[in-house]
């Protein structure tokens, strides 16, 4: 090797070592905080355009945004590193997932003063008790979904989507922890079961429904439940709310073994490189203005409890759940290693 050869790979060396030193620096502080981008990795279906309009109008900040199906999606693509995206949404039990990886950063509350309008009872999660790392956004449940006009018996309960009616008639969520976790309580089971013999049970009825499937869908379950290409389905309780916007004959059905419930929360990645601008985004959604017309057009349950007030009578009434309900309901938590046992019995009936 010439003297030439040594100095230019020593000179090539060290610009890369202070490369990877500047890199690492922007992870730690948080990027660049003055550039105006902000890379938003959410699920489909959850934020109005107009609101991205409203917010790179006022701020001057460009949203690039992405979207995902299910945490699992989520999860993987961030676990992948460099993804970067600065502001994501997780389930809570994700959450608690995400903290034991160290892939969340810490959220400056200082620069979420509307974070003073998310009632008391969403905050402080089991998975972020201090509420370190995550802020609400929405919550919601599984529901029955059922067309009236299609559908002779009365359905009170998961267990009569078993009838044969229902062959190849039932749109079911794409969402492993929501359904095996209905089959689950219907065999009067915890929805976040880790026993080995009582998941199986779960499998088997899975097994014995999938006849009864017509598709999985997590992105817009109620376009084949308005269609009426499909008599009924589990779905998300706001898919379940606008279908019957648009067919009158589709009813929501709260089963009677128990809703699967779930709040969805604003997390920050650990590698955001615009994370004070994540942190201003998530203030601009929770004024209530704002957190309002997200609800007009997706309406889940909503924990602004400034933004429910200024919602019409009928919306508010929509996300009602009577506490009774609530009560026998059961929200979704981290299972550990038996996550692995869960995506096993999915991938079993999906692929039968």
């Amino acid at each position: 090797m010439t003297k030439k050869r040594v100095g230019m790979g020593f000179l090539a060396f060290f610009l890369l070592f202070a490369l990877v030193l500047t890199g690492c620096g922007d992870k730690e502080t948080g990027g660049k905080s003055d550039e105006k981008v902000l890379n938003v990795f959410n699920w489909s279906e959850y934020l109005p355009q107009s609101v991205i309009d409203q917010f790179e109008e006022e701020t001057g900040i460009k949203v690039n945004y992405d979207t995902y199906s299910s945490n699992e999606e989520m999860l993987a693509k961030l676990s992948a590193g460099n993804a970067g995206y600065d502001i994501t949404v997780a389930s809570t039990y994700f959450i608690e997932i995400m903290i034991k990886q160290e892939m969340l950063a810490k959220i400056n509350k200082e620069n979420i003063p509307n974070i003073k309008n998310i009632g008391e009872d969403f905050l402080g999660t089991s998975a972020d008790p201090n509420d370190e790392y995550s802020v609400p956004y929405m919550w919601g449940k599984a529901v029955i979904a059922v067309n009236e006009d299609l559908v002779e018996k009365e359905v009170t309960s998961y267990a009569d989507l078993f009838d044969p009616e229902f062959k190849n008639n039932l749109v079911v969520l794409d969402d492993v922890r929501s359904i095996v976790g209905t089959m689950l309580a219907m065999l009067g089971y915890s929805q976040n079961s880790t026993d080995e013999k009582e998941l199986e049970e779960a499998k088997q009825k899975l097994l014995e429904l999938k006849p009864n499937i017509k598709a999985f869908d997590s992105d817009s379950p109620k376009t084949l439940l308005v269609s009426g290409e499909v008599k009924a389905g589990i779905v998300w309780g706001a898919e379940a709310t606008l279908a019957a916007q648009e067919n009158a004959a589709i009813k929501t059905v709260f089963p009677s073994e128990g809703l699967n419930l779930w709040q969805d929360n604003f997390v920050i990645p650990k590698d955001a490189p615009h994370k004070e601008n994540a942190e201003k985004f998530i203030d601009f959604i929770l004024r209530p203005e704002i957190s309002k017309e997200i609800s007009m057009d997706y309406p889940y349950g909503n924990p602004n409890v400034e933004a429910v007030k200024l919602l019409p009578e009928d919306i508010r009434k929509s996300l009602e759940v009577p506490s009774e309900v609530l009560e026998k309901g059961e929200y979704n938590i981290d299972v550990g290693e038996a996550t692995q046992i869960y995506d096993r019995i999915w991938s079993e009936v999906k692929n039968n």
